[in-house]
């Protein structure tokens, strides 16, 4: 799976995520965490990360990628430096060796991402 997610995101509000989203997510099932990137959105729930890429001019076709936890074989954050103002997220899926990649603003604490995926990977 060669997917490379490219923007820059901002953290949204979990309770608007939960009533927005709530029509994806399985019993028992709770969102930790959520990022706008652009026009799309990475959610990480109790059980999978879900991508929300909005597709088209008007926004109205949009496409769910849902990761279960247990399908990531890796993941690695690398830090905003000086000059480079964005963070990044690496995930490794099964045996696909290229990683679907998510950058992030300064606004976000990346380390708060990496304690989501290590507790959950």
């Amino acid at each position: 799976m060669l997917t490379r997610l490219i923007g820059i995101s901002g953290n949204v509000d979990v309770d608007k995520l939960a009533k927005d989203y709530d029509k994806l997510l399985a019993p028992e099932e709770a969102i930790h965490a959520g990022f706008q990137v652009v026009r799309d959105l990475i959610i990480f729930t109790s059980k999978r990360i879900i991508m929300i890429d909005v597709q088209g001019i008007t926004g109205r076709k949009r496409e769910y990628l849902s990761i279960p936890y247990g399908k990531i074989t890796k993941f690695s954050i690398e830090s905003s430096g000086h000059l480079d103002l964005e963070a990044d997220l690496k995930i490794w899926v099964g045996s696909d060796l290229s990683p679907i990649e998510k950058k992030f603003n300064r606004k976000t604490n990346i380390y708060d991402v990496q304690r989501i995926m290590a507790t959950f990977v």
